[in-house]
């Protein structure tokens, strides 16, 4: 049996953390055999790479450099754990793929979204998720949530000036206008167990069906 690859995007401070951990421990409870991940990270080699990433004192950082940074870490987490877990039948739960790139480096930075896209087809191949949840939050929003949190990590991406995330917004919006079929919008702004209960009922019915 193949499994199924569901990912979760949005800006900094969606919740996509919070849910996806939670989504993970109720379908566990339910019997279903899930791996929950990471990107970058969720094996040894990327979450090097992620330190090297998201350090706030990279701030000299090329675009160029991160973008390649994120297809390398990528790989290997595809590789060595996402891949693996499909042909395996699980329930691929990843905190970001793909479509952070795109959104991140292709629009917000500059890069051009089609140029980022082939950077990363050579590292993912044909492998792309089954279905996208986006999170969607006003940045000003969502940047006011990280420094509540206090047990998160700032890194370098949060300390950009507010009109990059906006742009990283208008990137996903772009992603999801191109990539319908596939990327599903909720509303993030919105109580948690309401965001929740509307992503676990669609999950539900991806597995279904």
């Amino acid at each position: 049996m193949q499994g199924l690859f569901i990912t979760v995007e949005g800006p900094e401070g969606a919740g996509k953390t919070t849910i996806i951990n939670r989504l993970t421990n109720d379908l566990e409870k339910q019997g279903y055999p899930v791996v929950l991940t990471r990107e970058p990270g969720g094996i040894q080699i990327s979450e090097e790479i992620r330190k090297v990433i998201l350090d706030p004192k990279n701030t000299v950082m090329d675009a160029r450099t991160e973008a390649l940074l994120y297809a390398a870490a990528r790989r290997q987490h595809l590789v060595e754990k996402v891949v693996p877990a499909l042909n395996e039948g699980k329930i691929v739960l990843c905190d970001r793929f793909i479509d952070s790139s795109l959104a991140y480096q292709g629009y917000a930075r500059g890069l051009g979204i089609d140029e980022v896209q082939s950077i990363n087809q050579f590292a993912i191949q044909d492998v792309m998720p089954d279905k996208t949840f986006y999170f969607d939050i006003d940045p000003e929003l969502g940047l006011t949530r990280i420094k509540k949190h206090s047990g998160r990590e700032i890194n370098r991406l949060d300390l950009e000036k507010l009109d990059f995330h906006y742009k990283v917004r208008e990137g996903y919006k772009y992603l999801i206008n191109r990539f319908p079929e596939r990327i599903i919008e909720i509303d993030a702004s919105q109580a948690l167990d309401v965001v929740y209960d509307q992503v676990m009922e669609k999950v539900k019915m991806f597995i279904k069906g």
